[in-house]
């Protein structure tokens, strides 16, 4: 399931933008070519996927609200075969910022089936063995 569709690329940046980023052929078509920007979607989402996978189950029962702008952003960054302007860079490198923070857990997502973070290696250990050291043990010495 992609986490935004090429509607809320076009809601969120226009449908020009869309055209002049995706229609590469010799000859211009004046059309958004949908297989380019299916491509940057499911490059978006895999990253999305990639630093999601260590604190949550995936694929999402339900898509958290936090992850379809972040697919927006990271895609239309990604449609840029040049240089974008500043404003479409600083909102993916705030994408990949939110990313970072969901994957160390500082940023949390309402998500059925978080992973868990821990596993049973760690933590304290308690034994029930009897102590060597007790009063009778050490008689004489106390």
């Amino acid at each position: 399931m992609a986490y935004c569709t090429k509607a809320d690329l076009i809601d969120r940046y226009g449908e020009r933008l869309l055209i002049e980023l995706t229609d590469r052929g010799a000859i211009a078509t004046g059309a958004i070519d949908d297989d380019v920007v299916d491509r940057a979607i499911a490059e978006a989402d895999a990253l999305i996927d990639g630093y999601c996978a260590g604190r949550y189950v995936l694929p999402f029962a339900t898509v958290p609200v936090q992850i379809g702008p972040l697919s927006r952003q990271i895609a239309i960054y990604t449609l840029h075969v040049y240089e974008p302007n500043e404003k479409i860079t600083a909102d993916y490198k705030e994408a990949i910022r939110q990313l970072q923070q969901i994957a160390s857990g500082t940023l949390k997502l309402n998500a059925e089936g978080v992973a868990s973070s821990t596993t049973d290696a760690g933590g304290a250990r308690v034994t029930d063995r009897e102590r060597p050291m007790t009063e009778q043990s050490l008689k004489g010495w106390i």
